[in-house]
Formats: structure tokens, C-alpha cells, sequence
């Protein structure tokens, strides 16, 4: 769950860097987003973790707590005051809701993945 969490940071790292440069495609962080479910959905799904709905939410839930720590750090270190949900309180709760449902979307697809993974082997 941690690694898979943090394995999100890349998101709002390439968000930063789409930000400093000019010219480059302002859709990178949308398909860093769908990358990452799919290796989240590919992972889970595949190696069978049990509960895989859960692992995600709290993946999500990982990913979340640690965005919200980069964000207050890098706006402070980068921008010179502190930016973000640590700034306003009250956008952590739904940012932590936000990355709780792409984790639990992301689960269900891996449970999905894994019913017809095992499908396939009891008919052979």
C-alpha cells in the first residue's frame, strides 16, 4: 500500500515540472493519473493481494497524506509561503476522499481482474 501510494507522487512531481516548462502537453498529469491506476489495477490484481479494494483505498489514502505533506513542503521551499491543504484546512478532508474513491475504482478493477484471472484457471 505504501509503495503503491508513493509510486503516486509522480503525479503532482510531473504537475511541478509541466508547470516550469513551456510547451509541454498540460494532459501529462491526466495520463500520469490513468499510468498509475493501471499499474495499481495491474499489481493488484495480478499478484492477487487479498482484499484488493481495500489495498487501493488505502493506497489512495497513502498517496493522499503524502501529497498533502509535498505540497506544503515544495510551496514553502519553492513558492515562499505555504500553498495548498496544509494552507486551508479544509481541503484535506476532500482530497482525502477524493484519493480514497480512485483507490477504491481502481480496487474494484483489480477485483475484477482478479474473478476472471480465476475463472480462467478453473475452466482449464
Amino acid at each position: 500500500m505504501v509503495g503503491l501510494g508513493a509510486l503516486a507522487l509522480v503525479r503532482p512531481l510531473l504537475n511541478i515540472v509541466t508547470n516550469q516548462v513551456e510547451g509541454v502537453d498540460v494532459s501529462a498529469p491526466i495520463l500520469a493519473t490513468v499510468a498509475i491506476s493501471l499499474v495499481w489495477i495491474a499489481v493488484v490484481g495480478l499478484y492477487r493481494v487479498g482484499q484488493p479494494v481495500l489495498t487501493l483505498v488505502c493506497a489512495g489514502l497513502v498517496y493522499a497524506v503524502l501529497s498533502i505533506v509535498l505540497s506544503g513542503v515544495l510551496s514553502a521551499t519553492l513558492g515562499g509561503e505555504l500553498q495548498g491543504p496544509l494552507a486551508q484546512p479544509v481541503a484535506i478532508v476532500p482530497v482525502l476522499l477524493t484519493n480514497a474513491v480512485w483507490g477504491a475504482l481502481a480496487g474494484l478493477l483489480a477485483l475484477g481482474l482478479q474473478r476472471l484471472r480465476a475463472g480462467g484457471r478453473r475452466e482449464r
